[in-house]
C-alpha cells in the first residue's frame, strides 16, 4: 500500500509523547532509527496558526523532536499528534492505497465514505468514515482533518475509525496496532469490492438500519475484542 516515501505511522508513548516516521523513510525498510520522537503539545500548539507559511511549518516540526539530533518528523506529524489525542486511540497509520485512491480520485468518493457495503465493513472501519475534501498536505490538512472529525465524534458518539482524504488517502486509527492494520486491510478490500460492483450496476448498500444493527451487536463486540481490534 506505500512505495518510496509513501505513508507515515505513529504510535502514542506512555509518557504523553509519540512516535511518527521520519520524513523520506520508507514504510517497507523502517527501523527505530526512522522514527522521531515528538512533542505532542508543540504540535497541537501549530493547529491554533491561522498564519504559518512552510519555513515556520517546518521549524516547529524540528522543535517537536525530543532529540534534536534525530530526523525531521513527516509534514504530517501534526495530524498524527491530533489522532493520538484522541479517545482510545494509540496508533495511526496512512498510506495511499490504491484501490481506496481510485475512489478518492472520482467524483463518488464521499458516497464511499458514508455508505458501507457489507458487515466486516461495519466491524473493521466502522459505521462510516469522516471525509476530507483535497487538502494541502502538512498544516491545512491537519486543521480540516481536526475540525471534520470533530463534527464526526459530535455527530455519530465515536471516534472514526477511517479516515478519507479525497485525492490522497487513507488514515486508520485505533488502540492497538491490530486494529489500524484491520481497519486499513478492511477499507482497502472494500474499495476493491466497490469498483467491481460499481462495473455491474452497483453498489448496493446496506440500509443504515443494518449497519446500525451491525455495529452494535454484542457478538461483534466479542470478536472485536478476541481479535484485538
Amino acid at each position: 500500500m506505500a512505495i518510496l516515501g509513501e505513508g507515515n505511522c505513529s504510535a502514542g508513548l506512555d509518557d504523553g509523547g509519540f512516535l511518527v516516521k521520519a520524513s523520506g523513510s520508507m514504510m517497507r525498510s523502517l527501523t527505530r532509527a526512522d522514527l522521531v520522537e515528538c512533542r505532542p503539545d508543540i504540535l497541537l500548539a501549530l493547529l491554533e496558526k491561522e498564519e504559518a507559511d512552510d519555513a515556520f511549518v517546518d521549524d516547529t516540526l524540528l522543535a517537536s523532536r525530543v532529540d534534536p539530533s534525530s530526523k525531521k518528523p513527516s509534514v504530517e506529524a501534526v495530524f498524527h499528534a491530533y489522532c493520538l489525542s484522541l479517545d482510545g486511540v494509540r496508533f495511526v497509520g496512512h498510506t495511499h492505497a490504491s484501490a481506496v485512491n481510485s475512489i478518492l480520485c472520482s467524483p463518488r468518493a464521499h458516497e464511499f465514505a458514508e455508505r458501507r457495503l457489507f458487515p466486516d465493513e461495519v466491524v473493521c472501519c466502522g459505521p462510516a468514515s469522516v471525509f476530507i475534501p483535497y487538502t494541502d498536505p502538512g498544516l491545512r490538512l491537519a486543521q480540516e482533518l481536526r475540525t471534520r472529525t470533530a463534527a464526526f465524534v459530535h455527530h455519530h458518539g465515536q471516534v472514526p475509525r477511517v479516515i478519507l482524504i479525497q485525492n490522497h488517502g487513507i488514515i486508520t486509527v485505533g488502540r492497538t496496532p491490530e486494529s489500524v492494520l484491520a481497519a486499513m486491510l478492511m477499507a482497502e478490500k472494500a474499495a476493491t469490492i466497490w469498483l467491481g460492483a460499481a462495473c455491474l450496476g452497483g453498489p448496493t448498500f446496506m440500509s443504515p438500519a443494518d449497519v446500525d444493527r451491525i455495529a452494535n451487536r454484542l457478538d461483534e463486540h466479542y470478536r472485536r475484542r478476541s481479535l484485538n481490534i
